[in-house]
Order: C-alpha cells, then sequence, then structure tokens
C-alpha cells in the first residue's frame, strides 16, 4: 500500500515559516519547509488538514495558530458534521481544523490524530484514476466530487476535492494562478498529476 512520508511547503520566509509551525502546531517531520519565491496568487489549490477527537482541541489549535501569527478564515463553530474552523498561516497555507465530536470528553490538548492533505482538482473522476494508476488505492469515493485513498500506516492522508468545492470548505474564493507551492513525498512519485501538484520519492527539506 502506497503511503505518504511528509508534505513540503515552499515558503517565502524560511525562518518565520519555521517559527509559526514549531509554535501553531508540532507536527514533527509530517511536514518540511523549502524556501522558495514562486510566483503564486490567490487560492493554491489545496489544504491540509488537522483532525483531533474534540472540540476543545480545535480551539486549542486554533488559538496556537492565530497567536502565532495565523488568519481565521472560518471562525470555529459546530456544523452538521461536528466542529472545526480554518485558518491561514502567515505563508499562505491554509488549515482546516476539526472534530467529528461535538462535544467535549476531557481537558483539551493539542495532539493530532490524523493529518490529512487535501487536493482541488478540476476533474475528481481523472484524479482517481490518475492516482490509481499511480499505485493508490481508494478507500472512500462520491463519485465528482470526493474521493480519499488508502494510505495505510503512513503520516499523512491523502484525498481529493472537486476544486470549488475546497476553496467554498475554505472560504475563500477559487481563482488562482502559479506555483501550488508544494511537494508531496511518497513512494509512488516522482510525477506531477494532471492539476499539477509534484510528487517525489526523496526530500531534502529540514523538518519543522
Amino acid at each position: 500500500m502506497t503511503s505518504i512520508a511528509s508534505v513540503t511547503l515552499e515558503v517565502a520566509d524560511l525562518a518565520a515559516a519555521e517559527r509559526f509551525y514549531s509554535t501553531a502546531f508540532g507536527l514533527d517531520d509530517r511536514l518540511r519547509l523549502r524556501a522558495s519565491e514562486a510566483p503564486t496568487s490567490g487560492f493554491r489549490g489545496f489544504t491540509l488538514s488537522l483532525v483531533v477527537s474534540q472540540p476543545a482541541d480545535v480551539d486549542a489549535l486554533v488559538d496556537a495558530a492565530v497567536q502565532a501569527g495565523a488568519t481565521t478564515l472560518k471562525p470555529a463553530a459546530k456544523s452538521l458534521w461536528g466542529y472545526g474552523g480554518v485558518v491561514q498561516a502567515p505563508d499562505g497555507t491554509i488549515w482546516q481544523i476539526a472534530s467529528s465530536s461535538k462535544k467535549n470528553t476531557g481537558p483539551a490538548t493539542r495532539r493530532v490524530d490524523e493529518f490529512v492533505l487535501l487536493l482541488g482538482v478540476e476533474d475528481v473522476k481523472a484524479g482517481k484514476q490518475f492516482y490509481v494508476d499511480h499505485g493508490l488505492a481508494v478507500a472512500k469515493s462520491f463519485g465528482s466530487k470526493y474521493v480519499e485513498f488508502a494510505t495505510g500506516p503512513g503520516p499523512v492522508k491523502l484525498a481529493l476535492y472537486k476544486r470549488r468545492g475546497l476553496a467554498k470548505v475554505a472560504g475563500v474564493s477559487p481563482d488562482g494562478t502559479g506555483s501550488h507551492r508544494l511537494t508531496i513525498t511518497s513512494g509512488a512519485g516522482p510525477f506531477t498529476d494532471p492539476d499539477g501538484f509534484a510528487w517525489t520519492t526523496a526530500s531534502e527539506d529540514a523538518p519543522v
């Protein structure tokens, strides 16, 4: 089963990004950073999600991110599916922080249960087939709207979402141009998918 070892964010200010992520989330080597001046504007076509066990943990992570310099895109709130909020890091990366639970069961922690990369694609069915052809197995699929892959015990989960739908969830315009400023490290690479997301088999990026 193909697993994803890490994701690398390309950032304009490496030292500032290192400070932010170590303070806000502390994701160890699941998240790596690399300096880049690649031009980019607007929505970069992906979000990263931190799935936690209870609303108090969502609040703890959102508060830590905002205190470290993030901007709130959607305040944490209850919804039909649980509780969550959306923030944008100083480097521009959008983070969803969510729990399927609507009730707290203990003291707040900042423990992350799942780290999920959601790629916004133009054609979910075509993207699904591309990734299946590159060795990934489908775990869940909802027609042309969403697909989740089985990445086994790997530290990073992967899902595809319609680009416009993902932007709506994030609370931003779907418009954007230039680099995604994202590289995915996995045994499945190296390749670039139909929407321009780059995969590699090795990384020299320094972990946060």
